[in-house]
């Protein structure tokens, strides 16, 4: 059987199309534009500018309508910005998804290839094992003890026995045994194709984290126009009826809500998630990222994962080594020449390939009846003319040797003292017929599997960072407990598969070493630990590890050895089955969460001191009737300067916090899962930082007016309006760089550079050749430098009277500066 050639795979491929199911087309540009207006709080601006422009028209249209044109460009750049977010994101997605796609092994050229399921076409042969999602409807040419799980089509939930000639069909699930199918049908004339729309596909709703902000936003907005309404009611009380008032407290409002905050936060996720794929962790949930900074406990597996998952038999040590080596021949469902196949059983036949002709053996030597390995049993049997041989946990076999009590007792402890020296051992059997009871002894195959050198490096990392690391394996406990304690896990108490039914759930958390475990004993230390409030990551790449990693809080699948069900129901994916990339993922999903909370911090402190500004001064101005030229009140800011302030400040500067690097992120405990989305730190931080910008301007704002003659033809209320307005955005600019320094010292940012520079450089050339555009006047050098300097000012104040209570208030906190 040699399968198709690649040529006329190729042609088939072209002809049939690929084995997938169509993909929802992609929405138009101009469709995700007009979304961006479906607001409750774009619809208040909508509003603002429909009112502006009827009064504009209605005074006869002279001169340029600012206010609403203002309002215009902020609509147009925040769904622009929005529209470009969310494309970016959606096309992060779509590479994470091409990296978790499913791959099967495929008879191509005469040799089995890991490929893609959607170059699959009809005539192709793929090897199928338990565990695998069926690529393609076809037909077994060999099948041996297979189940298959068809409740994906039929509702049926019990698996379906399958045999030579028997069809199966895409998108059900092998649930036991091994096969080969030859392919009838991919795509659309596929069983999955004809009921599209029933695979999983990845998740791409609001996260629990979006849905707290949106929340969080609209209790915001609910202040915001509550104060606005207010400030209307205050000025229409000292001006009687007046549009410039109604449409400064609209604008106000906006402004005040920061509108723009789910764009940058998907942009945060997107971003974290494509720096989690370079670093060979696919995400498939965005909710993982925020349960990943959370992760209190990490349960892992050993072999691949602590382990580089090269099993290298060391030596055969027993009294038949020449069954021995056929029973490792004859007992092995893996493919030397093309790789397929459990890594265990590869090395099982490198090492008998030395010895002897392992294709010249299974070919004098055809199976004729099997039982595959599980883990309720934890051996396997292959019947052939001269008889059966097993392989399987020493524990599982010797019982079943025609031995005395007291030579099966000999051989445990002998099986016991090499697990200790970190050996993982197999006992080989054999027995007459089919019979699996009265077997003979052959032997007990040594085989190493190093730690992977990063691991240990990696754990150490993690346990820093205040996150425990416990080992769950099916692996000998003195085995587990040797290679736990060269990876450096703390590990003192090891129990067994069959000692933890007797355990009570307390007394599991004590556990360091879980070993010889079954499924449903990895699912309850799970919920053990999660009883006991516990966030847990757990690893997993066989089947019956499923309902484990569906349970976590972060399931975490193998994507080299892992099966194809345990990667549909974990969150994420390990494209090289690497502990230290789990540490890695944690880092990023910790540092997706901080940079997270530096913009909050930075927008709300913005939105803060907009709203002190405006509200103390407009009381202020009715309280002592204060006017401007023109006879209005006196306005501490304009409609078109409190957008212009959100435009400056809220985008270039906060998208640069969310391309922070948090390089000491993990020299904290965990975040609780359950803490608010601003800690008490970040609140005063904006309550600190945005009162001590709006004290300064309105500071300039009371005492300018009264420096001498600031320029004869200009009103000094007016220029005093115009510092403020210059004052607000440079110092606001500034206090990017107070806002980014938590708890921890990022790394230099030259993104937040950049826009900090472009920000200035652009109120400066602005406030200098047009001021009228934004509704100022023209401000004399002195006054620039007089903002500047005091811009600069507020931000030293209010960084260090933050560091000071910081430090007074949280020192013995897990948040704390001298920790």
């Amino acid at each position: 059987m040699r399968g198709l050639t690649s040529q006329e795979a190729q042609k088939r491929l072209v002809e049939y199309g690929p084995n997938a199911l169509p993909e929802k087309p992609s929405e138009p540009l101009w469709q995700r534009f007009l979304r961006q207006f479906q607001s409750p709080l774009i619809y208040i601006l909508l509003f603002a500018l429909a009112v502006d422009l009827g009064l504009w028209l209605y005074e006869g249209a002279h001169g340029l309508p600012l206010e609403a044109l203002a309002i215009l460009a902020i609509l147009i750049l925040n769904a622009t910005l929005g529209t470009l977010q969310e494309k970016r994101s959606e096309e992060a997605l779509r590479r994470l998804k091409a990296l978790a796609e499913p791959m099967a092994w495929v008879l191509r050229d005469g040799r089995f290839q890991h490929l893609p399921s959607r170059e699959i076409v009809p005539g192709d042969v793929v090897r199928l094992e338990a565990g695998d999602r069926i690529p393609a409807d076809g037909v077994l040419l060999e099948a041996s003890g297979v189940l298959v799980d068809e409740s994906l089509l039929t509702g049926e939930s019990v698996p379906v026995e399958k045999r030579v000639r028997d069809e199966v069909f895409s998108g059900t699930l092998l649930v036991r045994g091994r096969a080969l199918m030859e392919v009838s049908r991919t795509g659309l004339r596929s069983a999955m194709g004809r009921i599209a729309g029933l695979l999983a596909e990845m998740e791409e709703e609001k996260t629990p984290l979006e849905r707290r902000l949106e929340a969080f936003g609209h209790r915001v907005a609910r202040w915001v126009m509550g104060l606005a309404a207010a400030l209307v009611a205050l000025g229409f009380l000292a001006e009687g009826f007046s549009a410039q008032v109604l449409l400064f407290a609209v604008a106000l409002a906006v402004a005040a809500v920061p509108e723009g905050l789910p764009a940058v936060l998907t942009l945060a996720l997107a971003l974290g998630v494509e720096r989690m794929a370079r670093r060979k962790a696919v995400v498939r949930r965005l909710s993982a990222v925020e349960a990943l900074g959370s992760v209190t406990v990490i349960a892992t597996d050993k072999t691949g994962t602590l382990t580089e998952n090269r099993m290298e038999v060391q030596k055969v040590v027993g009294p038949d080594p020449q069954r021995a080596l056929l029973a490792m021949v004859l007992c092995n469902d893996a493919d030397l020449e093309t790789g397929a196949g459990d890594p265990l059983e590869l090395g099982l036949l490198r090492y008998a390939a030395r010895h002897l002709n392992v294709q010249q053996v299974r070919h004098e030597h055809p199976r004729l009846s099997e039982r595959p390995f599980d883990s309720a049993w934890k051996y396997m049997r292959v019947t052939t003319p001269e008889g059966s041989f097993l392989k399987g946990a020493p524990e599982a076999l010797i019982p079943r040797l025609a031995l005395s009590p007291e030579d099966k007792a000999s051989l445990l402890e002998q099986a016991e003292a090499y697990a200790k020296e970190g050996f993982r051992v197999l006992a080989l059997a054999h027995g007459e017929g089919e019979r699996e009871e009265g077997l003979s002894f052959l032997g007990f195959v040594l085989l190493l599997d190093p730690p992977r050198p990063e691991v240990p490096e990696a754990v150490a990392k993690v346990l820093k960072a205040g996150v425990r690391v416990v080992m769950v394996t099916g692996d000998h406990p003195a085995t587990a407990l040797a290679i736990a304690r060269q990876v450096g896990i703390p590990a003192e108490v090891v129990a067994t598969g069959d000692e933890i039914g007797e355990l009570s759930d307390e007394e599991l958390l004590e556990v360091d070493v879980f070993a010889r475990v079954k499924p449903e004993d990895k699912l309850r230390i799970v919920e053990a630990f999660q009883k006991a409030g516990e966030v847990v990551a757990v690893t997993g790449d066989g089947i019956n590890d499923a309902p484990a990693l569906k349970r976590a809080d972060v399931g975490v699948a193998m994507g080299q050895r892992g099966s194809e069900v345990s990667r549909e129901v974990a969150d994420l994916v390990l494209l090289d089955d690497n502990f230290a990339t789990i540490v890695a993922a944690i880092e990023e999903g910790r540092s997706i969460y901080e940079n997270i909370q530096k913009f909050i911090r930075f927008l709300f402190s913005t939105n803060l001191s907009e709203v002190l500004v405006v509200a103390l001064g407009m009381v202020f101005a009715a309280l002592l009737n204060l006017r401007d030229e023109a006879g209005y009140l006196l306005l501490p800011l304009t409609a078109v300067q409190i957008l212009w302030i959100n435009l400056v400040t809220d985008g270039l500067p906060a998208l640069a916090l969310a391309l922070e690097r948090n390089p000491q992120v993990l020299d904290r405990p965990p975040r609780p899962k359950d803490s608010p989305l601003l800690d008490a730190p970040s609140l005063r931080f904006i309550l600190l930082t945005g009162t001590i910008k709006a004290a300064f301007a309105l500071s300039l704002l009371a005492l300018l007016p009264g420096w001498g003659r600031i320029q004869a033809a200009l009103s000094a209320t007016e220029v005093a309006r115009t510092a403020t307005f210059h004052f607000m955005t440079l110092g606001q600019l500034f206090f990017a760089y107070a806002a980014r320094h938590t708890h921890l010292m990022p790394l230099p940012n030259p993104y937040l550079h950049g826009a900090v520079a472009l920000g200035i450089a652009i109120q400066l050339l602005l406030g200098t050749l047009a001021p009228g555009a934004l509704e100022a006047v023209p401000a004399p050098l002195g006054i620039w430098g007089l903002v500047l300097g005091l811009a600069l000012l507020a931000w030293l104040v209010a960084e260090g009277v933050d560091r000071l209570v910081w430090r007074k208030g949280d020192a013995s906190g897990p948040y704390s500066l001298t920790q």
